[in-house]
């Protein structure tokens, strides 16, 4: 395109590339630390999830001298449950609002009895499978809370 002196308007391609090479080196230095950022938002609200968890089942223990069973699941902090050991201390309301994902959309796992505690409550992971490393680490109650 051409104006009245005849001069070109717009980026030729070699200023083009050298901002894209600059994009590239900024995105380069910045993104690993974005995403460092990101894994510590995921582990927060796992921390945070968990000590709620635990906090919750401290409440329902007192109340009614047993956690729930395993069968009865973390639901039990929400809704009363039906199944044996029936709570004989349930509060109007339950333990807890609602039962949270985890910071990858997951459901929260729960046992009780559990190996060496009484219950243990976990997350999968980001790939929701038993195992891994990093972001794909299963993290328990007992890793993050204590």
């Amino acid at each position: 395109m051409r104006t009245k002196s005849g001069k070109q308007k717009g980026f030729s391609l070699i200023e083009i590339m050298v901002v894209l090479v600059i994009i590239g080196l900024l995105m380069s230095i910045v993104g690993p630390k974005v995403m460092g950022v990101l894994g510590q938002g995921y582990k927060q609200k796992t921390r945070a999830d968990l000590k709620n968890f635990q906090s919750a089942l401290k409440m329902y223990k007192v109340e009614n001298f047993t956690y729930p069973t395993t069968e009865q699941g973390l639901d039990a902090l929400v809704n009363k449950p039906s199944t044996s050991p029936e709570p004989r201390n349930y509060p109007q309301g339950g333990y807890m609002d609602s039962i949270p994902k985890d910071a990858f959309g997951n459901d929260y796992q729960y046992l009780s009895p559990a190996d060496s505690h009484p219950y243990d409550i976990y997350t999968l992971g980001a790939d929701g499978l038993a195992g891994g490393v990093d972001e794909n680490a299963d993290v328990s109650v007992w890793d993050e809370v204590n």
